[in-house]
């Protein structure tokens, strides 16, 4: 049986070989934001466990957008070089290469996630980890402790959009075929976003609509130099998932003014707020987000990805078959098991292991062959 899931997918000149998207997960293991080995084996395995498209980590478009210091950069030629090196590794596997850039904006400064997340501490200052500025749209820490960000002027706001422009072209330079705008989170371009950060009274903030108009520019501009031929996309946290933040509704509306900038497709996350002490209200649980990316596709008319908890190769083609999303992000279940695609493969069209890298494939299929029944 085919399934829709391991259908391919066009959009502009770019075909991606199936439906299933390697979500972008943190490492925290650059070292001045230069990816290295731990990045090229990871991201390799990956595409060689049979995905459509691997999608690099956020990666940040200056210093001082790193969230932690073991973030990834391409504000220069090193790092730049050393992404290429892992997209042309990802493309070698016929899998497209994808990769989100981002700006932590007040959630900048915090310890890597297996040090703790919190604030940077005098034993990470003692290897030479010390806290940076932070910038946010308005002088408001992200939680109780946190530092206080400075609020961005007009110049510097000007600043961040020519580092969201150059960032854009290093990344086609380096031979990614996606290029994904991180506006999830509750980072920068979340913030602008969010009533919940962003209390400026100038064009950049105040009702929802000038709310909006800091990340449009920059994915407007983003747009103007990522080549005409290869597809946009943009995640967002579709519900800020807080008191006082950000609906559904809202962004409907942002994503219909995405489509009309030319960003191809919405990738619907949710939440990134949890530090502003408000309860949550969502329930992680299977596909818990998905229905906020078939509302964003029905009513906004734009395509989308369906993210969080989609753990079953079946249940994974039923949201496609479905159409409540043209393609699925798998996060963690590719941490634990690389080759979780091949195995929803033989799963869903109840195949073999013809898919498998014939390195693999070949004995697996012995060893199924004399198996005992």
């Amino acid at each position: 049986m085919t399934s829709q899931l391991f259908s391919p997918f066009q959009q502009r000149s770019i075909t991606l070989p199936n439906r299933i998207v390697m979500s972008p997960m943190a490492q925290y293991m650059a070292k001045d934001g230069v990816a290295n080995d731990w990045h090229y084996v990871h991201y390799g395995k990956i595409a060689q466990g049979g995905v459509g498209t691997v999608m690099i980590e956020s990666t940040a478009t200056s210093f001082q957008g790193m969230g932690t210091y073991g973030d990834l950069g391409i504000w220069n030629d090193e790092q730049t070089q050393a992404l290429a090196r892992i997209a042309e590794s990802i493309e070698g596997f016929g899998v497209v290469p994808a990769i989100q850039l981002g700006h932590a904006g007040r959630k900048g400064a915090l310890q890597r996630a297996f040090d703790g997340y919190g604030f940077l501490s005098d034993a990470d200052a003692s290897r030479g980890e010390v806290p940076w500025e932070i910038v946010g749209p308005s002088a408001i820490p992200f939680a109780d402790g946190a530092l206080v960000p400075s609020e961005l002027s007009e110049p510097q706001l000007s600043s961040l959009i020519e580092e969201w422009v150059d960032a854009a072209r290093r990344a086609h330079r380096a031979g990614f075929k996606i290029l994904e705008v991180h506006t999830a989170h509750g980072y920068l371009l979340n913030q602008f976003l969010s009533p919940i950060a962003n209390k400026r009274e100038d064009r950049w903030g105040g009702d929802a609509e000038r709310r909006m108009a800091f990340p449009l520019e920059v994915i407007r501009r983003v747009r103007e130099v990522w080549p005409e031929e290869l597809p946009l996309w943009v995640r967002v946290s579709v519900i800020d998932d807080a008191d006082g933040g950000r609906t559904l509704e809202d962004t409907v509306v942002f994503s219909r003014k995405l489509k009309a900038i030319g960003v191809d497709l919405v990738d619907c996350s949710s939440g990134g707020w949890r530090e502003s002490h408000a309860k949550s209200r969502l329930v992680p649980s299977l596909g818990f987000q998905v229905p906020f990316a078939e509302a964003v596709k029905v009513t906004a008319d734009i395509p989308t990805m369906a993210v969080g908890l989609i753990t079953d190769g079946r249940y994974a083609d039923e949201i496609l078959r479905a159409g409540m999303a043209d393609l699925v992000a798998i996060g963690r279940e590719l941490l634990v098991d690389p080759n979780w695609a091949l195995n929803a493969r033989k799963t869903v069209e109840a195949s073999g292991f013809e898919y498998w890298p014939p390195q693999y494939g070949w004995w697996l299929t012995r060893r199924q062959k004399y198996q005992p029944v």
